[in-house]
């Protein structure tokens, strides 16, 4: 039955890969969305862009708090994991 079913559902083939190619971009999206590095050097520069005046202090505010809240959730989900990487 499993060689039939292949058979039967070749014409989706291309369909199928593009899913498989969907959910491994969507995943390298969130590793590094999530990714701990990558949220510091975003606080960081933040920070340069308050001190130079182009944010406000209630947009810094806001997206400090966005930032801080990934960081969070990179942290737990790492120590969940064990290995020290985010989802």
């Amino acid at each position: 039955m499993g060689l039939i079913s292949e058979v039967l559902l070749l014409p989706l083939a291309p369909v199928r890969g593009g899913a498989w190619a969907i959910r491994q971009v969507l995943s390298e999206a969130e590793r590094i969305y999530y990714d701990p590095a990558t949220i510091r050097a975003e606080l960081a520069r933040l920070e340069q862009q308050l001190e130079a005046g182009e944010i406000s202090e209630e947009e810094f505010d806001r997206q400090e708090d966005d930032l801080l809240d990934r960081l969070e959730i990179a942290t737990r989900t790492s120590a969940g994991l064990g290995n020290g990487t985010a989802p």
